[in-house]
């Protein structure tokens, strides 16, 4: 049995059936971070004396009958979670020497159901990039050529799970960071509605637009994923009680008749040839399973980046705040008296990106700034959001790119921080909107590199869209490609 190249369901089989143990599933992922990581960056701490440990735990609990679908699975961690007695960096300086003194629900969700945790995976610092070349332990590589970016912020999640280092990982998404990565790295990845994934211990970059999600190879290892992550904690107040929902129910239906929604604005300027010619191509996929392709109309989506741009630093600026040298984290080792110590702990502990944004985000909220800036992009984003409940009145499900291009140079954007906010052009007004999103693998542009599609539901739509990802990824195969690493380092 192919342990790296085998689905969640089946692995999950196999462990209840005995035919692997968890011990020797583990260590299978753990020899392989051990291998390649060092090419790939996409880990900032792995335990594997904790996770093995873990492993014994959970095949006792299999040998008793007590699995559940994750039980005995390893799942690698965004280090934005906080993890009780690991290190939880969120990819920053500041909080390099934090050791979280306690679980965040999605951790102690996956715990419930006896998963385990493979590792905290490298990341954007404090979730702000489009690259993953922010974080203060480097930058994570993409798998498929390393010399190109793996997307951000959660750019480790997906390179890890594109080359096969983890089954599945957890990741965030505030403006595209789930599916802007796995469209890069050829994995697929879901944003849920905002609300449904508790952020109770998710380190907060922008609270009205964060969200937990997981990234997988498939659409189904994505609804087994989800199942677990998904539930009510009264310790988040935007945590949405909803009845208990199996995200699998649905995968199996055919989708004669589903109304697929083109909007005219992400099929115009912007896109790459060879994404084009990829997106098209599984459009007509679509229809041969039986969809039905519509256009819609998306007029204050062009809007989405300077709006995100303006509320997400402005959140930024004062969920960051709390990070003084005071209390825990990192502290500068010299200073004069406490204005100081603030001044040098917040200068020497914050990196350029995240600095550009606290600055960004105190200024339009500042006296005199506020009506004209923060208070208009508001006014937008209402209606952004409007424009999609208009758009669903006509289909099910938008359609479109995930990212403009395919995967570009390490280096390449990071002297001009406008082109790299663009990367997220066509995912920011998801994460607005507080709509569920997807990203699945959707064959290969330039360069051998990855295209992915992205798919957006109305509210709560979590399961129709697995279900739609799901009979495309029967039909295709994009999402079993694994990228090979020769010795050099670069891809073969």
């Amino acid at each position: 049995m192919d342990l790296l190249n085998t689905s969640l369901r089946q692995l999950a089989a196999a462990l209840r059936e005995r035919r692997i143990s968890s011990r020797e599933l583990a260590s299978a992922y753990l020899d392989r971070i051990d291998g390649l990581d060092s090419r790939l960056n996409a880990f900032i701490t792995v335990d594997p004396e904790r996770t093995l440990k873990q492993a014994d735990l959970a095949d006792e609990r299999l040998s008793q009958g007590r699995g559940e679908a994750l039980t005995g699975i390893p799942i690698a961690h965004k280090d934005i979670f906080c993890t009780q007695g690991w290190l939880t960096t969120c990819g920053s300086k500041m909080l390099s020497n934090f050791v979280a003194p306690y679980d965040a629900h999605v951790i102690e969700k996956f715990a419930a159901a006896g998963a385990l945790i493979l590792g905290k995976t490298n990341m954007d610092e404090f979730a702000m990039g489009s690259s993953n070349e922010t974080s203060f332990y480097g930058p994570v590589k993409n798998p498929w050529d390393l010399r190109k970016v793996p997307g951000g912020s959660s750019g480790g999640s997906a390179a890890a799970v594109a080359a096969r280092l983890a089954p599945a990982a957890t990741a965030t998404d505030t403006g595209g960071s789930i599916r802007q990565p796995a469209a890069l790295c050829g994995v697929s990845g879901i944003k849920p509605t905002y609300g449904l994934v508790s952020r109770y211990g998710m380190i907060a970059y922008a609270s009205s637009l964060d969200q937990g999600g997981v990234i997988a190879p498939g659409a189904e290892d994505l609804a087994l994923v989800l199942n677990t992550m998904v539930g009510f904690d009264a310790r988040d107040a935007t945590s949405i009680g909803r009845p208990a929902e199996d995200y699998t129910a649905l995968l199996g239906q055919p989708l004669r008749g589903l109304r697929i929604g083109l909007p005219r604005e992400y099929f115009s300027t912007g896109v790459s040839a060879d994404v084009s010619r990829a997106i098209e191509e599984s459009l007509a996929e679509y229809k041969r399973l039986g969809a039905v392709l519509v256009e819609v109309t998306l007029p204050h989506s062009a809007l989405s980046v300077p709006v995100y741009y303006v509320l997400a630093p402005a959140e930024a600026s004062s969920n960051l705040a709390r990070y003084d040298g005071v209390r825990y984290g990192w502290r500068a080792a010299r200073y004069g008296d406490l204005t100081d110590m603030y001044e040098r702990t917040r200068a020497e502990g914050f990196g350029p990106e995240v600095k550009r944004r606290i600055l960004t985000g105190t200024y339009v909220l500042s006296r005199g700034y506020y009506d004209a800036y923060y208070l208009q992009a508001q006014r937008v984003r209402r209606l952004i959001s409007n424009d999609f409940k208009e758009a669903f009145a006509r289909c099910d499900v938008i359609m479109g790119p995930a990212s403009p291009t395919v995967a570009f140079n390490l280096g390449e954007k990071t002297s001009d921080p406008v082109q790299m906010y663009l990367s997220d052009i066509f995912t920011i007004s998801v994460n607005l909107a507080g709509l569920p999103g997807l990203s699945i693998p959707a064959g290969f542009g330039s360069g051998g590199l990855p295209v992915g599609l992205q798919l957006i539901g109305n509210h709560f739509n979590e399961g129709r869209l697995l279900q739609v990802a799901h009979q495309y990824q029967q039909a295709t195969d994009w999402h079993r490609r694994v990228p090979s690493l020769d010795r050099t380092g670069e891809t073969a």
